[in-house]
C-alpha cells in the first residue's frame, strides 16, 4: 500500500485517516500472518510471548483486555458461557510495555482495546507512548465492547458505546497530530492542549474495528477505521466484505489503504485457504501457553499449517 491521507469530518471536529504500507509480506501468498495472545496469570509472560513469536518469523502479536468479568456478565459472542481466561488477562497496555522492550520488528497490536471503557485523554497517552517506545510499531484494534455490565461498571451507559467510541478517536487523534488540540463532544472532551509524546506513525497508529458490521459500524468504517478486523466464523466476511468495499470507494477512499486483518482463524490449511479467498492483508491465529514449550508447540503447529 501507499501512504496517504484522506481528511474527513467526525462529529464536527476534523480527523485523518492515514492510509499505511503493510508490514513486508512474511510468506510467498503476500498475507501477512499474527498472533493473538491471552497474556494472563497462568501464562508465559507478554515479552517472551511476543518475542518467541518474533524469532519464528510472525509479522505481528495481539493482546485483548477486560477489565474485569462481572458475575452477571450472562453470554458473549461466541457462546453462552464467557471463558475463564476473559477475567484473567493482564493489563493490556502493560504488556504491551513488556513486548516492546522484548522484540525489535514484530507488529504489537491491541485485539481490541476497549475504547469506550477508557478515559481517552490517557488511553492516547499510553498509545503515543509504546508507538515511541516501539518506533513505529503499534496496531490497535478498536472494540466497542459486548459485555453490558463490563462497561457500566465503568459508569458508562451501553446504549452510548458506539457513540462514545467515535469520539473518543477524535480525542485521540487531535492529541497524537496537533502541537495543541481540544475537541468537545457530547461524551467526551479536553481544553486546549499539549500531548508528547506523539506517535512515530503519522496520524497515530492505524485503527481497525473489530466487530460485525451493521449501518453504524459500517458508517465508523468508512468515516474513520483504518481497517476491519472480523472474527472467522462468526461474522459475516462473505456478505459483508463486498458491502464494506463498496461503501469505502463511494465515499471515495482508496480501499487498497484499507486494510483486512481476519481474526480467529483456525490453523488448518482448509480453514487457511478460506481465509486466503477473501484476500486479506493479515491472518491471525490464536494461541498461547503456560509454559515456553508449550507456546512453541502451539506455534509450530500454526507454522505446519501454512501455505509457505
Amino acid at each position: 500500500m501507499i501512504e496517504g491521507v484522506v481528511t474527513g469530518l467526525l462529529n464536527g471536529a476534523a480527523v485523518v485517516v492515514s492510509g499505511r504500507p503493510r508490514p513486508c509480506p512474511g510468506t510467498v501468498t503476500g498475507m501477512d500472518y499474527g498472533i493473538l495472545a491471552f497474556a494472563t496469570d497462568q501464562t508465559i509472560s507478554p515479552g517472551d510471548t511476543a518475542r518467541i513469536a518474533e524469532e519464528m518469523g510472525f509479522e505481528s502479536v495481539w493482546f485483548p483486555e477486560h477489565s474485569h468479568l462481572p458475575l452477571a456478565s450472562g453470554g458473549w459472542p461466541g457462546g453462552e458461557e464467557i471463558p475463564a481466561v476473559y477475567g484473567r488477562t493482564l493489563d493490556q497496555w502493560v504488556a504491551l510495555g513488556m513486548a516492546t522492550e522484548a522484540t525489535e520488528r514484530i507488529r504489537l497490536g491491541t485485539g481490541m482495546t476497549l475504547v469506550p471503557q477508557h478515559d481517552p485523554i490517557w488511553l492516547a497517552k499510553m498509545a503515543a507512548s509504546v508507538d515511541h517506545l516501539s518506533g513505529g510499531r503499534l496496531e490497535m484494534g478498536v472494540g466497542y465492547t459486548w459485555n453490558r455490565a463490563e462497561i457500566e461498571d465503568h459508569g458508562i451507559p451501553f446504549a452510548s458505546r458506539r457513540a462514545r467510541t467515535r469520539e473518543c478517536v477524535a480525542l485521540m487523534r487531535a492529541l497524537w497530530t496537533g502541537d495543541e488540540a481540544s475537541y468537545e463532544g457530547d461524551h467526551v472532551s479536553i481544553s486546549p492542549s499539549q500531548a508528547w509524546p506523539k506517535p512515530i506513525q503519522q496520524g497515530g497508529p492505524p485503527l481497525v474495528i473489530g466487530a460485525g458490521v451493521g449501518p453504524k459500524t459500517l458508517a465508523d468504517l468508512v468515516g474513520w477505521a483504518d481497517g476491519w478486523a472480523p472474527m472467522f466464523g462468526r461474522d459475516d466476511i462473505d456478505g459483508t466484505l463486498p458491502r464494506v468495499r463498496a461503501a469505502l470507494d463511494e465515499a471515495g477512499r482508496d480501499v487498497g489503504d484499507f486494510s483486512l486483518s481476519i481474526f480467529g482463524v483456525p490453523s488448518t490449511p482448509e480453514a487457511i485457504a478460506t481465509a486466503a479467498a477473501w484476500e486479506p492483508d493479515r491472518i491471525v491465529f490464536g494461541a498461547g501457553g503456560a509454559n515456553e514449550t508449550d507456546y512453541r508447540a502451539a506455534l509450530e503447529r500454526i507454522r505446519d499449517a501454512l501455505p509457505i
